[in-house]
């Protein structure tokens, strides 16, 4: 926070791609002239994304664009969200977790284009935001519904077509949208044979708030508190990516200091919801114990990221170019002794779940998503890593100036045991994390002012990707400038985008009594998917 060096934000050139095209490649983090996007035929686009897939890459934001703004960079279009000519630039980008690159092409799109989810299903999702938001038909989509319910002109909140298994012994049950308790809406829909579930529909978007809409045209004094809001349980991941975008784009990094306290602040969020979630799981299994001591253990890890900035939530901590607080001797000394007490409260607390063979039996083999299909739907996070898949973007895409993170911990069932198991390893690795970095970075005096970015305006003409692994998964911020230097474009990828078709997924031939266990180890978020 207090040095002044600061790290590149500029890193990109034309590679070869394994589809054997020249894209655009990026690290984490950077930036590069929008124009430096190769524009390709339509059917190159899915040829040169379908390749990168098959190589084992993943599509983490895929977005459009009006033509005449994107090709001429103007300050705004010709109307909300439209177009005067009809057409519109299609922009792709890959992660390639081996090599640690992200790959970007585009393509233009006019009215329709043949559906790209046939041959990627990680596009499911991408193409029907495409529709509702720009109504680019993909012809051949195979299941073509909301993904928010937009206001400008689209079906009213909640209407929708639902598939339907027939017969005669057959039976629906619908839950949601309200449901009891401080919850968001969303809505599932299960198509059952007596307690058998055969498919489980789920519909959200009830909350749209227009969050991307809302900082385009930015950065302004707005746009950081959106950022931290977009989901409040991940307030630092979303920030940090909102950050990392703004130090890209303005062609200056943030603080060695400021990298490492954020990476701090992440672990402390990523603690308070893990040890959540593992109480969550217990109390949706009946086991009380661990529910209780879990619950109060959640307060304690809140409470460390109060120390840091006063906000248990770390709401205001993050900023371009660092952080707004430092921390000196007598906060990592009161959080080191915090951090030890409650890191070996948790391990007994979780350890109960272990020694209960009732509680081992209800998670074991409920809830399987296999290998395959997790890898085709693109999961990420605790879920993905739950069925053998090893992507952190922590490990495979670092950002700038962020100490080597803890050892990857992943479980190969598929299951709730699983995702349990993989959470409980998360556990314990972010705490010795957090130990090393107060021990290692923070225990000489801290009290400095820190050094964030003047409000200024960005590159123009720029494009930058930003991912941050938060507790749930990866979180993706990606952003154009324009020709006056403001954000021109801005999406946003919560993981739980990826993963509530995984949930979908987990309940078929379950028995519908297993879905609060199911979607309570999956712990999705409604308001980062409808934004």
């Amino acid at each position: 926070m207090t040095d002044s060096s600061s790290f590149p934000a500029t890193q990109a050139a034309p590679e070869k791609t394994p589809a054997g095209q020249d894209s655009l490649q990026l690290r984490n983090g950077y930036a590069a002239p929008a124009d430096a996007v190769p524009l390709f035929s339509f059917g190159m686009f899915g040829h040169w994304m379908q390749g990168l897939v098959r190589g084992g890459c993943r599509l983490v934001s895929l977005f459009a664009l009006p033509e005449e703004i994107f090709a001429g960079y103007a300050p705004q279009g010709p109307g909300k969200g439209g177009t005067s000519s009809g057409v519109y630039r299609l922009v792709g980008v890959l992660a390639s977790d081996m090599g640690g690159l992200l790959y970007i092409a585009s393509a233009q799109v006019e009215g329709s284009f043949d559906s790209l989810t046939p041959r990627i299903p990680q596009a499911h999702l991408f193409e029907r935001e495409l529709y509702e938001k720009h109504g680019l038909l993909p012809q051949g989509h195979p299941w073509l519904k909301p993904v928010r319910f937009e206001k400008n002109g689209g079906p009213e909140i909640g209407s929708m077509d639902y598939f339907r298994v027939a017969g005669d012994e057959v039976h629906e049950v619908a839950v949601g949208p309200i449901h009891a308790g401080v919850i968001e809406c969303g809505h599932f829909r299960f198509q059952c044979l007596g307690e058998v579930v055969m498919h489980l529909e789920i519909s959200l978007g009830y909350h749209h708030r227009g969050v991307e809409a809302a900082l385009r045209g930015g950065p302004d004094k707005r746009a950081l508190p959106l950022a931290e809001a977009i989901a409040g349980d991940s307030t630092v991941a979303h920030s940090w990516a909102y950050c990392s975008l703004v130090e890209a784009l303005s062609g200056r990094g943030a603080s060695p200091r400021g990298q490492v306290l954020r990476a701090l602040a992440l672990e402390l969020e990523r603690l308070a919801n893990h040890t959540g979630d593992m109480g969550a799981i217990a109390g949706d299994v009946g086991f009380l114990p661990t529910l209780s001591f879990c619950g109060r253990l959640r307060g304690d890890w809140l409470n460390m990221s109060a120390v840091l900035c006063g906000s248990r939530f770390s709401r205001g901590l993050l900023r371009p170019g660092g952080t707004a607080f430092d921390i000196g001797r007598a906060e990592v000394k009161d959080l080191k002794k915090r951090l030890a007490a409650t890191a070996r409260d948790v391990q007994g607390a979780v350890q109960l779940i272990w020694d209960s063979p009732s509680v081992m039996a209800r998670m074991t083999g409920v809830g399987r998503v296999p290998t395959r299909i997790a890898a085709d739907l693109g999961m990420v996070g605790v879920a993905a890593r739950a069925c053998g898949i090893p992507t952190d973007c922590r490990h495979s895409h670092p950002l700038p100036g962020v100490p080597a993170p803890p050892e990857l911990a992943t479980a190969p069932w598929g299951d709730v045991h699983a995702r349990t198991r993989t959470r409980h390893s998360e556990i314990t690795a972010s705490a010795d994390f957090c130990h090393h970095l107060l021990r290692d970075f923070f225990d000489e005096e801290g009290d400095r002012q820190p050094a964030l970015l003047p409000d200024a305006p960005l590159v123009p003409a720029s494009i930058a990707v930003a991912l941050v692994e938060g507790w749930r998964g990866e979180v993706c911020h990606a952003a154009v400038t324009g020709a006056e230097g403001k954000f021109l474009h801005y999406a946003v990828t919560d993981p739980s985008f990826h993963n509530w078709m995984g949930l979908a997924v987990a309940l078929r031939e379950q028995q519908i009594s297993d879905f609060p266990l199911c979607n309570k180890s999956f712990n999705l978020s409604y308001c980062g998917h409808d934004l």
